[in-house]
């Protein structure tokens, strides 16, 4: 099963694809440019739609998905953990 998505090996974040998605679940995530897949461990819930880390990131890190700069890091992010505006903010302002 795949639990969620990523478009280019730079990406740093994956879409969660799948509802129920909890803490502690080994997630497949299909890298779309080498058709392959690679793994994490959530270590939070994730919903569906929203991103999970891929990398440990660090307050001002830029974050990448679809192989696009979408903001940086504001609050340390691990592997696993939800990537969403509690911990990512877009660069504009």
């Amino acid at each position: 099963m795949i639990h969620a998505v990523l478009h280019d090996s730079k990406d740093t974040v994956a879409v969660a694809v799948v509802e129920g998605i909890t803490a502690g679940m080994e997630l497949s995530c299909w890298n779309m440019e080498e058709d392959k897949i690679i793994t994490v461990k959530a270590t939070q819930d994730i919903p569906i739609g929203h991103k999970v880390a891929l990398v440990n990131m660090n307050d001002g890190d830029t974050v990448f998905k679809y192989s696009v700069d979408i903001g940086k890091v504001v609050a340390p992010i691990h592997a696993g953990d939800h990537a969403h505006v509690h911990n990512i903010k877009t660069k504009r302002w």
